[in-house]
């Protein structure tokens, strides 16, 4: 006795159960990790686990008046946009090392056979491999580009931070710059009493009272022109901490901090070539031109197809088996892509060698700039100042007792002002020749910046 419902031929079953494991299959399909895929995971890892916990900006260091430096350039790493870039390119480029080290994804295909009715149906299996090579080459390149974007998101963090500093030294020593106008303000509406006192008197004329009301006039403008100029000096100094033109006006820390930096500046040049990251991005691209060699050379390597096809209308079930090979004959081809490799691996060796060239010149002028105003800092501290204020109140006691005219004494309070601001401008350029040397130059970062060891970005295999 049959039953009324139609059986499904067993190979049906069979084929539908074989279908379903192929999919489950590729649906859970990993990779195998090449070489330096799961370091550069890591330190992405690393890196981001104190930068963005889980794509998130962490909670930002209070500011306040009396916070350190240190709590200004950890706000400002933390918060500025450009090194948030910087951080997401290379957290790209990180992945691209996975997409590039892949095998292709694998086709389903289905083929039919038609004339009045359906003659054949045949679902079936696809997949390219790229010739033997062809993906540890391009993850090559991959993880090289990725070295490069590590280093650029590097050097994104210490130009932030120079930004920081080099604006917060012009603001601290903008306040020296007045306080200086302004002692010498009093010292001048002392002297133009003198004059007074003087002209009441008779030994002296309306001149002096004049030139003395005329330098009070002068000086009391360029203290407006100084407080003024704090405006922009601001603006600055708050775009550095990555804050927009909406948000409230950033404290300014009241402390003076300058750059620790132990100067023997043979040990830092060496440092510097050694730590430096434009450098190592340098260096990186001088990799990924070799790994494009690499690559380029497997252009000569065939490339394989493999499938398979099942014809479910057969009985039995006739399975179709098909292989394919790509043929790289185009030789001017292969040649012009190993030529174009090769010419951009001169191109970076070439600036990797201007880049060289570029630093020891960087060093030297700001090696210079540091001694230059070291020295400045020097006489006018220990020699010219106190000369000054000597020769002022000299000059006070010889107004005073007829000896000496007015100019003199003007001229003896022109001189200390000079001296007073040059000291200020030297000890601006001490620091940011300092700061310069230590971040951009040597690439020392700040402490508590999401910066890895220079030996974790970069093994000694790919280097070039």
């Amino acid at each position: 006795m049959y039953s009324s419902r139609a059986k499904i031929p067993s190979h049906w079953k069979l084929l539908a159960a074989v279908w379903c494991v192929i999919i489950l299959l590729l649906a859970g399909c990993k990779g195998i990790p090449v070489e330096g895929e799961q370091k550069s995971r890591q330190n992405l890892n690393e890196v981001g686990g104190s930068y963005r916990p889980r794509n998130q900006r962490p909670v930002l260091p209070s500011l306040k008046t009396d916070a350190s430096l240190s709590d200004f350039l950890n706000f400002t790493v933390l918060n500025q946009p450009r090194v948030e870039s910087a951080y997401y390119e290379w957290a790209a480029s990180v992945q691209r090392i996975t997409v590039e080290r892949s095998l292709p994804d694998p086709k389903l295909t289905f083929q039919t056979d038609i004339a009045d009715i359906v003659m054949s149906l045949m679902p079936g299996l696809m997949m390219d491999f790229p010739g033997p090579g062809k993906l540890k080459a391009a993850a090559g390149v991959a993880t090289a580009e990725s070295e490069g974007k590590y280093f650029a998101f590097e050097l994104s963090v210490l130009q932030a931070a120079f930004a920081l500093k080099k604006a917060y030294y012009e603001l601290y020593f903008l306040s020296a710059k007045i306080a200086v106008n302004r002692e010498n303000l009093e010292l001048l509406t002392s002297i133009e009493k003198q004059a007074l006192i003087q002209n009441e008197v008779g030994k002296v004329g309306l001149q002096d009272v004049l030139r003395a009301q005329i330098e009070l006039e002068r000086l009391t403008t360029e203290i407006d022109n100084l407080e003024d100029s704090r405006n922009p000096l601001m603006a600055q100094f708050k775009a550095a901490l990555g804050l927009k033109a909406e948000e409230a006006e950033p404290p300014v820390p009241q402390k003076f901090e300058s750059t620790p930096l132990e100067l023997s500046f043979d040990k830092l040049f060496a440092t510097a070539l050694a730590k430096n990251p434009r450098l190592k991005a340098m260096e990186a691209e001088v990799r990924m031109a070799d790994a494009s060699i690499r690559l380029a050379n497997k252009a000569k390597v065939p490339d394989f197809s493999a499938g398979i096809e099942a014809d479910i209308k057969a009985y039995p079930i006739m399975v179709r088996p098909s292989f394919s090979v790509t043929l790289p004959i185009w030789r001017d081809k292969i040649a012009a892509q190993i030529a174009g490799a090769q010419a951009g691996k001169r191109a970076a060796q070439a600036r990797l060698s201007s880049e060289q060239i570029m630093l020891a010149v960087e060093f030297a002028e700001k090696s210079f700039m540091f001694r230059e105003s070291s020295r400045n800092l020097a006489l006018l501290r220990e020699r010219l100042l106190p000369k000054a204020r000597q020769s002022l109140q000299v000059a006070q006691s010889g107004y005073l007792s007829g000896r000496l005219d007015f100019l003199n004494l003007l001229e003896a309070e022109r001189t200390l002002l000079e001296f007073q601001l040059s000291e200020v401008e030297a000890s601006v350029q001490r620091e940011l020749a300092l700061a310069e040397l230590s971040l951009i130059i040597l690439g020392t970062p700040p402490l508590g910046a999401p910066i890895l060891p220079r030996e974790a970005i970069q093994s000694k295999e790919r280097k070039p």
